[in-house]
């Protein structure tokens, strides 16, 4: 089972050799089977890198996410086609009902502000505030029409952080945020394709510039994951990315079971689209975050 994060960043070679990716420098050589490989991040724009390992890895369904000169996610390699009837997945993607949709995005929705209510417990923030945020839970409606997502996040990120915060801001806590969605949301796309299904249709989301609508619905309960470290950071007024990366090796609950962030978007997107196609609403395995 692949269970490893690579994080490449020095001046190096990459290669394939006999199943193995090789990682070549000046001073050392180094080999890692890629049935071990979960998720490949190349940080560096400093690295040479043949396309037998770019397609090996692709084959096997690596997550393979490339940064830009700032070190920040830039792009994603993912299979064209994820599944051997990915046809099929598309038309049922296609014909999804819309009143189905709408309750779906409301349990995800609901799933996501009891997270960020977790979060506030567990940082010992303004006790009004994550009550507040039950409040906005329990009135969430199919599709959240009323927008208790929109009134819960501003309650969330104030209290969280300070009094004032705005996602919209160029800042430390933005960086470490931002940073860690695109992870995250690296993760949902892999994960859709290849169960053959299109990032671009979204249940919720259709921005049709946005080439990650689906991906972006079914990521919203997983982004407190991001919050939590970014807390910790702003706790330490310590910002480093390297937190960050550390929630590819986080061991996170899901239906009963305690699985690595990998196998948990898994398990979590594969029981939303069953309960897209057969209309089990009850199906659905949200993590869980009580025990981090």
């Amino acid at each position: 089972m692949a269970f490893r994060t690579l994080i490449i960043s020095t001046h190096s070679k990459i290669e394939y050799s006999l199943d193995y990716l090789v990682f070549r420098t000046v001073d050392e050589i180094k080999r890692v089977h890629l049935d071990e490989i979960s998720t490949v991040i190349f940080e560096s724009t400093n690295i040479s890198i043949t396309s037998s390992i770019l397609i090996e890895m692709v084959k096997r369904k690596i997550n393979i996410i490339f940064c830009d000169e700032k070190h920040n996610p830039l792009a994603q390699l993912n299979s064209l086609y994820g599944s051997h009837n990915t046809s099929k997945r598309l038309q049922e993607q296609i014909k999804w009902d819309n009143d189905l949709k709408d309750i779906i995005w409301k349990e995800i929705i609901k799933q996501k502000i009891k997270n960020q209510k977790y979060v506030l417990k567990k940082y010992g923030r303004d006790k009004n505030n994550w009550e507040l945020l039950e409040n906005f839970e329990s009135n969430v409606v199919n599709g959240d029409f009323t927008n208790r997502e929109g009134h819960a996040a501003k309650v969330y990120f104030n209290s969280l952080f300070y009094e004032g915060f705005s996602r919209n801001n160029d800042d430390d806590i933005n960086m470490i945020l931002n940073y860690g969605y695109s992870i995250i949301l690296s993760l949902f796309n892999r994960a859709i394709i290849s169960f053959g299904y299109l990032t671009q249709i979204g249940i919720h989301h259709k921005n049709e510039y946005n080439q990650f609508n689906f991906s972006c619905d079914l990521m919203e309960p997983f982004r407190p994951l991001i919050d939590i470290i970014a807390c910790k950071c702003f706790i330490s007024n310590t910002y480093n990315k390297e937190k960050v990366q550390e929630i590819l090796n986080l061991d996170i609950s899901i239906n009963n079971t305690k699985q690595s962030l990998t196998n948990s978007i898994n398990i979590y997107v594969s029981s939303i689209i069953n309960a897209l196609n057969n209309g089990d609403i009850g199906s659905i395995k949200f993590p869980k975050y009580y025990d981090l």
